[in-house]
């Protein structure tokens, strides 16, 4: 837990809804690490799943909206490749949410961190993962 750190190349991020939801309400925190990636040339992962648990009303999340359409995210669909993925993590690990275990595997296929603000959970999927509380 704590800073990730970003080495020379642009910097990858993966983002749970927890993250999403402090961008919505315009968390001064969050601002200020998404400006530090996009200032090294970095980008952002959002499985899908996460954004419908952050999606309510593109008419009331402006905020939201508007980063979700920017040229630095990838929102990554959740395909068979990575359902398969997922369910084998799960499986691993004794637990049953789809969503966080579709977060730790992007993280892991990217090498990135995590912004999250459900370390716990995500921990226990991965121990080893770069868990970045918002």
């Amino acid at each position: 837990m704590g800073k990730a750190r970003i080495g020379s190349k642009p910097p990858q991020v993966t983002l749970d809804a927890g993250a999403l939801i402090a961008i919505d309400r315009g968390d001064r925190r969050m601002i200020a690490l998404l400006d530090q990636v996009v200032a090294r040339g970095g980008c952002f992962h959002v499985p899908a799943g996460v954004l419908g648990q952050a999606w309510r009303d593109g008419r009331r999340q402006a905020i939201l909206a508007r980063f979700v359409r920017s040229a630095e995210v990838q929102v990554v669909a959740l395909d068979q490749d990575l359902s398969r993925a997922c369910g084998e993590l799960l499986a691993s690990t004794d637990t049953s949410d789809v969503i966080d275990a579709s977060v730790v595997i992007v993280a892991r296929r990217t090498r990135a961190p995590i912004f999250t603000a459900d370390v716990g959970d995500l921990a226990r999927l991965d121990p080893n993962a770069t868990l970045v509380k918002v």
